[in-house]
């Protein structure tokens, strides 16, 4: 027999701000999140914009000697993390903490700590590398740090799909739940790439935009749509098996009850034309959740030419006539893309699109583009009674990861 699986808590950190309400509060208001570079110098690379996150305090969750020995990614997660703990107020006790677990990813890992760390060998020598560069730098240490800072003794793993990473996370973990292998499990992503070799990186692959006007960068859906802009946080969703949350008294945010995975088999970054990967995956999430189509999509909409016009494509195959029903937003506008953290943060987005009964905007929009013709809910929110919405996530590699959200009811 299988188990439903609800939200129950909510934790993030991002370029909107570093709490689930600021970042509600931005989304709902069409914010930009986006500005000038302002980490590194950008004179010899291409990009000059991101999402990035500011005024970030981690003192009251990790002590001074310990930040100094976590990447900013662990960072990021561990804070989003305690967040989310307080706010599901879920105890850990000895004699459930088998039965919880954390699956928490990252495309990237310790980026920060490896250029810093290679800078150092190369300039002074290997001896003068840090003890602690392997432990910060490695893509499983968010999850097993919030393994220790919440006591969870059950499964602790790192899901890597690139920018799928998180929404796999959050998909594996609705499975695991499901199944009855464990009662709670804390699941997301986190993501610092805006250093110096990861924009380089991303600049030579040619996916990032060169607009230097944060408000017009990241333009999803926009015909003069260019490339995509980086962003960086972290987003952790507590789920929890139904009867143990209602036994604890929790608040339910919303019921997962879908989850689509596959791959394009194509291409290491370009997805397919066509969207066969996407689409297979968007109807792996509704058929598990027993619908034909969703009220409300939060689309990857990355502001590239490829990922918009594909994606649109795969909703349209997807759902037939009905695509003209849904409503979709890509809140990429407002944060750039956080890569591994993003389908955790855009999970959290559509969560609360559904519990409150809102479509959060595609901010930036000027040019409307005669290919895409759906209803992408530009420069303004709308309010809207929302019973399924599905959150798309797309990765270099072809890595395709859809959840399934329903509003609560018993």
């Amino acid at each position: 027999m299988t188990k439903r699986v609800v939200v129950t808590g909510l934790g993030c950190v991002t370029p909107l701000g570093n709490s689930v309400a600021e970042f509600w509060d931005g989304l709902k208001n069409g914010k930009c999140g986006i500005s000038l570079i302002d980490k590194f110098d950008t004179s010899e690379v291409k990009a000059k914009v991101a999402g990035q996150v500011k005024n970030f305090n981690a003192d009251d969750v990790i002590g001074k000697k310990e930040q100094k020995r976590l990447d900013a990614y662990c960072q990021y997660a561990m804070v989003a993390a305690d967040e989310c703990m307080k706010d599901s107020g879920y105890k850990t006790t000895e004699e459930e903490a088998t039965r919880f677990g954390v699956i928490v990813g990252s495309g990237i890992g310790g980026i920060a700590t490896i250029e810093e760390q290679g800078i150092k060998m190369h300039e002074s020598g290997p001896r003068k590398v840090s003890p602690f560069f392997i432990p910060m730098a490695i893509t499983n240490m968010a999850a097993g740090n919030v393994a220790i800072q919440v006591g969870a003794k059950g499964i602790c793993t790192c899901i890597v799909t690139a920018c799928a990473s998180s929404t796999h996370c959050i998909g594996e973990a609705f499975r695991n739940i499901k199944h009855g292998y464990s009662d709670v499990i804390l699941a997301g992503g986190a993501e610092a790439p805006i250093t110096k070799i990861g924009v380089a990186g991303f600049c030579s692959a040619r996916t990032l935009t060169p607009s230097e006007d944060p408000l017009k960068a990241s333009t999803p859906f926009d015909k003069n749509r260019a490339g995509f802009v980086m962003g960086e946080g972290a987003g952790i969703v507590m789920l929890e098996e139904l009867e143990h949350a209602k036994a604890r008294g929790a608040k339910i945010y919303a019921e997962i009850v879908g989850y689509g995975a596959t791959d394009d088999a194509h291409h290491i970054t370009t997805p397919r034309e066509d969207g066969e990967g996407a689409r297979n995956a968007m109807l792996l999430a509704c058929q598990e959740a027993g619908i034909d189509a969703p009220d409300y999509i939060n689309a990857h909409g990355t502001s590239t030419h490829l990922n918009d016009a594909m994606e649109t494509r795969a909703i349209k195959d997807s759902f037939g006539d009905k695509a003209y029903d849904i409503s979709i937003s890509s809140t990429k506008s407002m944060t750039g893309h956080l890569l591994g953290a993003t389908g955790a943060v855009e999970a959290i987005a559509t969560v609360l699109a559904v519990k409150n009964g809102f479509i959060p905007p595609t901010i930036g929009f000027e040019t409307p583009d005669e290919e895409l013709d759906l209803d992408y809910t530009f420069n303004k929110g709308k309010e809207r009674d929302i019973k399924y919405a599905i959150s798309n996530t797309l990765g270099f590699g072809g890595h395709n990861g859809v959840i399934c959200v329903k509003k609560w009811e018993e």
